[in-house]
């Protein structure tokens, strides 16, 4: 059982008319699923390549995720594309990662030579039909081995060059290991699939079902703008687990959406990828107290998640939620800026060990030096560990904290300051449904940019009244509608370069 397909097949054997992805148009069974992915497979596996990416340029379908799994099959890995990233964007990625193959779909087709790619380019709804070879398949299979490269996502980069961490069939079976045990994952789980699949918290629905027999039913992005359409497609596709960025579970709560609807089948609520708003988490509570709440918390470079905090007591409005302990086979240790372990209450970088850290990044070692690093604390045996540039510390319950991020930490009137907390004590206020902090630091001034009812006196109040006063945001600016990027995070590059004109 040393790759995902393995895992897959023996799913499918346990399984095979259990339906494995869905949205509203198509239905994959198990059975189904793995013959697509086969045939896929087959086709890109002709061009000889072995542990080389595959570009997926395609919608987020069923065959999306078969396309996916189809670049496993053929011995390499695959790249998701986000059909509506900049073409600038894609050539960038593409430089990068040097795909030997694309895998997209008719309506897509046309825009791959406005990339520069000039590689084989394949229509799913053609490779997908064929028949697969498994002899070839089969030989391809007993040449892996765990450690080969499953996928490779990417993440914005510090030089405008975006940075591809690349996961292991190791490092998502080691993962999903945890997660199915942690959750009580199996056949009757309906997973209700709110994340692109280029982004890294897809990982953990996606693969789970597929290693348990499980649903996972991908919801039409353009329900989250009609959510009374949003909580019907999740009564009608049953889904009883949602794992959504915070944001998209603020769209209920904003909305008071349960005056309205109400899911039927809902038994677990996961959320993470940016701070949960514990005001708008109470709401949920309030409504289904007798469900699972998790904060999962973790960098792609962890595979998805190194920490985790079921939610086991009350927490007022505006209050931090843990973001708890590590994972089952996961490491994680805090250090401060002289290489020592933190002591408790004592802030400092969270460092992760263990086989769900990724092995790098692709094709630039110097971004892997400075990420992944020999363990600060381990002098006797060479032990790599990922430098996630979180601050966190351990709370009296011995639960760790998100303080913030390194890059968010400022230096203001002569204190560190945290823009995250700042953010809390806006989003505490009356009212408020969005809140971003950011820095200038040529003017030294702190700008709270908010979503919401309170007007600028009434909101500088409310900040006032709940950080010191050297926290005190200079500028106030009131937004009609927060902007989000792809993955459904607020868009804080887009408000940096903007802010001025709002």
């Amino acid at each position: 059982m040393k790759t995902i397909m393995d895992h897959l097949e023996k799913t499918m054997h346990s399984f095979p008319d259990n339906i494995a992805v869905s949205d509203e148009e198509y239905a994959y069974s198990y059975s189904e699923l793995v013959r697509r992915s086969k045939s896929v497979g087959t086709a890109v596996a002709a061009l000889k390549f072995r542990r080389r990416a595959v570009a997926v340029y395609m919608n987020k379908t069923p065959g999306c995720a078969a396309a996916m799994l189809g670049a496993a099959y053929s011995g390499n890995f695959y790249v998701v594309i986000d059909p509506k990233m900049p073409v600038e964007r894609i050539k960038k990625t593409f430089s990068v990662v040097e795909p030997v193959a694309v895998i997209t779909e008719e309506e897509l087709a046309v825009n791959v030579p406005e990339t520069g790619f000039q590689g084989s380019t394949f229509l799913y709804s053609e490779i997908s039909e064929k028949a697969a070879d498994e002899e070839l398949l089969g030989s391809i299979r007993a040449d892996m081995i765990d450690t080969d490269p499953l996928y490779c996502l990417f993440t914005s980069g510090s030089t405008g060059v975006p940075k591809g961490t690349v996961v292991s069939h190791a490092n998502v079976i080691s993962y999903t290991d945890w997660f199915i045990g942690a959750f009580g994952i199996d056949e009757t789980f309906v997973f209700g699939s709110q994340t692109p699949f280029y982004f890294s918290m897809s990982v953990t629905d996606l693969y789970s079902s597929l290693r348990t027999g499980a649903h996972l039913a991908i919801i039409p992005k353009k329900y989250f703008s009609f959510p009374i359409k949003l909580i019907q497609y999740l009564n009608d596709k049953k889904v009883n687990a949602i794992y959504w960025v915070p944001s998209a579970l603020c769209i209920v709560a904003n909305l008071q959406l349960f005056k309205y609807a109400k899911p039927e089948y809902l038994k677990m609520v996961l959320f993470a990828g940016e701070v949960m708003p514990t005001k708008q988490l109470n709401y949920w509570i309030s409504n289904f107290p007798e469900l699972k709440y998790a904060n999962l918390f973790g960098p792609t470079e962890t595979t998805d998640i190194c920490t985790y905090y079921v939610v086991n007591r009350h927490f007022e409005d505006g209050d931090s939620l843990p973001i708890g302990n590590a994972c089952e086979n996961c490491g994680v240790i805090v250090v401060n800026e002289d290489g020592r372990q933190c002591a408790p209450g004592e802030e400092g970088e969270l460092y992760v060990r263990g086989s769900f850290v990724a092995g790098g990044y692709y094709n630039n070692p110097e971004k892997t030096a400075e990420a992944f690093v020999r363990n600060p604390l381990n002098t006797a045996y060479p032990e790599i560990v990922y430098k996630t540039g979180d601050i966190v510390r351990y709370n009296e319950f011995g639960e760790l904290i998100y303080c913030g991020r390194k890059d968010f930490q400022i230096k203001h009137m002569g204190y560190r300051i945290e823009l995250g907390e700042i953010e809390n004590a806006a989003m505490a206020a009356e009212g408020v449904s969005s809140a971003a902090c950011l820095y200038d630091a040529q003017k030294d001034s702190i700008i709270l940019i908010y979503e919401g009812k309170p007007e600028k006196d009434d909101m500088c109040a409310e900040v006032k009244s709940r950080v010191p006063e050297y926290m005190v945001p200079s500028q106030y600016i009131r937004i009609k509608a927060m902007p989000h990027n792809s993955n459904g995070k607020i868009d804080r590059v887009w408000l940096k370069n903007n802010y001025k004109e709002i």
